[in-house]
């Protein structure tokens, strides 16, 4: 077990990994495909170039099967990606039996009045890596990364940082993460579609990595009005390009432990500046065996 995230393996009887500990970066953009797509395909190459593109050897096809990449599926990927009206792809890594790298794209023509959309539905592209990047790398290493992937994205909030990298949709996934993630409340729990068709221009909360853009940034005074209220050592607030910015909780992404009495004091202090403008539902993660909002309200309650 690191200092800062424990080491998680839950196997299938095959060997394959279902559930194991990993770092995300998902970004929210309550904007139509034609006015991310530019941005989303610099950010994906800049992900490529880090990770190399062979550590993603699968796409999901139409009917959600894992289908092996080859030379003429990236060019399909690619023309799919650029599609003015939108795109819907997910790659994964399943050469490690892992998947420890994976890149989600769902980009939809919000603005297309013939399309049925949500109020407060919102695109998103979301990335993950492997946690051991961190210990071989280093944290610096990998800030440096997710800010890189961020630059180009109009993003109205976002979040990186420590995560259960398991499919959620498989029979008991959610009962296993359940018995881990009030344990470890800084590790998040992702079910991204249900969460894009919610969020709207607010953030999901606190994370290693929370990146504002507006309408939220205005709502909470800027740059300067967060420096006034985030006191805890080791939290900083940059300012980025495009009137956004990055609030970073410490040098590395920590786990906590409640068993240990490690509660994330910069993560709650965080969670409470964030909250009139935090999306709060624990509904898409299925958290059903606790008292409704106690996922999402974990570093408030």
């Amino acid at each position: 077990m690191s200092e800062h995230f424990p080491r998680l393996r839950i196997h299938t009887e095959s060997g394959h990994v279902l559930i194991r500990e990993g770092l995300n970066a998902t970004f929210y953009m309550k904007r139509p495909h034609s006015e991310i797509a530019q941005g989303m395909l610099r950010s994906f190459e800049a992900y490529l170039r880090a990770v190399g593109p062979s550590a993603l050897t699968a796409y999901a096809d139409l009917e959600g099967y894992w289908q092996q990449l080859d030379t003429k599926r990236w060019g399909d990927i690619w023309q799919e990606l650029r599609h003015p009206h939108g795109a819907n792809v997910q790659l994964t890594d399943t050469a490690s039996r892992e998947n420890r790298f994976e890149f989600a794209y769902q980009g939809r023509a919000l603005d297309d009045p013939s399309l049925h959309v949500e109020p407060d539905e919102a695109c998103f592209v979301s990335y993950w890596l492997p946690s051991e990047l961190l210990e071989e790398r280093g944290p610096q290493w990998v800030r440096e990364l997710l800010l890189e992937l961020a630059a180009p994205l109009p993003f109205n909030s976002g979040n990186a940082g420590l995560a259960f990298n398991c499919p959620l949709d498989h029979v008991g996934i959610r009962r296993e993460v359940e018995k881990y993630c009030f344990r470890y409340p800084g590790m998040d729990v992702l079910d991204l579609s249900w969460t894009a068709m919610h969020i709207g221009t607010r953030v999901r909360g606190p994370s290693w990595l929370t990146f504002l853009g507006q309408p939220v940034l205005g709502e909470l005074g800027g740059a300067e009005g967060l420096r006034s209220r985030l006191h805890t050592p080791g939290t900083t607030v940059q300012q980025l390009e495009g009137d956004r910015t990055v609030i970073t909780l410490g040098p590395w992404p920590e786990a906590g432990d409640t068993e240990q009495g490690k509660d994330l004091p910069a993560y709650r202090e965080l969670a409470r500046v964030l909250e009139p403008v935090t999306y709060l539902d624990s509904a898409g993660i299925g958290i059903h065996e606790q008292p409704p909002l106690r996922w999402a309200r974990r570093f408030l309650d």
